[in-house]
């Protein structure tokens, strides 16, 4: 990848700093979960993608507009995390497999008390899951199915069979999206990761779930009628966020903000 750096050190001076490239230690430093929570208190943050025109996707996926240097702060992430939440749509349109243990990280990991990778919790109200994928045949810590209590209780059982963790987090068909966090939280997986879908933030935002937003602003324009990082209702009143951190490399920002009361 070419040259990382912070634009603005928001911590000191507010000089910019020369251009080098950052190593995945200091990423995981910048990006590291908030220090001195209350045992078992969990984080959610969201890590996403948008175009200079708002667009969070091109022909239905988010890879081609981002860039190496995401593609690092996404591992890194991952690499922090307990859990990646993701909807099942998503999980579907990106081809998602098993998060991986990954030496860069491992011994952070094993400091925090942490397994060798994250945990992958896809929610769904419908199960319409493909559970030959190897993100349910293959997975170095069990995938996690996130659901509501009125969900099929044939695509339960079968999921179950298949070897996931269904969680339920919702008295309808659906999960709520204030129990995925707590019931992710009381097993044990409170460095949460969402990677979307749009809807799915969308519903984290209109709960007041998400801490902290990873956004990424790539320097594409696309038109057409592509989604935004968030979708569904919206909120009654904007929620304010700070800004955290910023880095940049070859036009794309890397920003990191966090909600006011955080």
């Amino acid at each position: 990848m070419r040259s990382l750096f912070p634009v603005t050190d928001l911590t000191t001076t507010g000089a910019a700093a020369p251009d080098r490239e950052w190593s995945l230690d200091e990423l995981a430093e910048a990006y590291a979960y908030p220090a001195g929570l209350p045992g078992g208190t969990p984080w959610l943050r969201a890590n996403m993608v948008s175009t200079l025109d708002g667009a969070a996707q091109h022909d239905g996926r988010s890879q081609p507009i981002s860039c190496a240097a995401d593609m690092r702060i996404f591992g890194t992430l991952r690499g922090l995390a307990d859990v990646v939440i993701a909807g099942a749509e998503t999980v579907r349109q990106e081809g998602y497999r098993p998060a991986r243990a990954r030496e860069a990280f491992a011994a952070r990991r094993a400091r925090a008390g942490q397994g060798p990778a994250p945990a992958v919790a896809v929610v769904t109200g419908s199960l319409d899951l493909d559970l030959s994928l190897p993100l349910f045949t293959e997975p170095l810590v069990p995938t996690l199915v996130v659901t509501g209590a009125g969900a099929p209780a044939d695509r339960i059982d079968a999921a179950r069979k298949a070897g996931a963790d269904v969680v339920i987090a919702g008295d309808g068909t659906g999960a709520d999206p204030v129990r995925v966090v707590r019931e992710l939280a009381a097993r044990g997986l409170t460095r949460q990761l969402t990677e979307g879908g749009p809807r799915l933030l969308g519903q984290f935002v209109a709960a007041g779930a998400l801490d902290e937003l990873c956004l990424t602003l790539s320097p594409m324009l696309t038109a057409g009628d592509a989604q935004r990082i968030a979708g569904g209702p919206g909120v009654a009143v904007p929620e304010r966020f700070f800004l955290a951190s910023l880095l940049e490399e070859a036009g794309f920002l890397f920003s990191r903000y966090r909600r006011t009361d955080s």
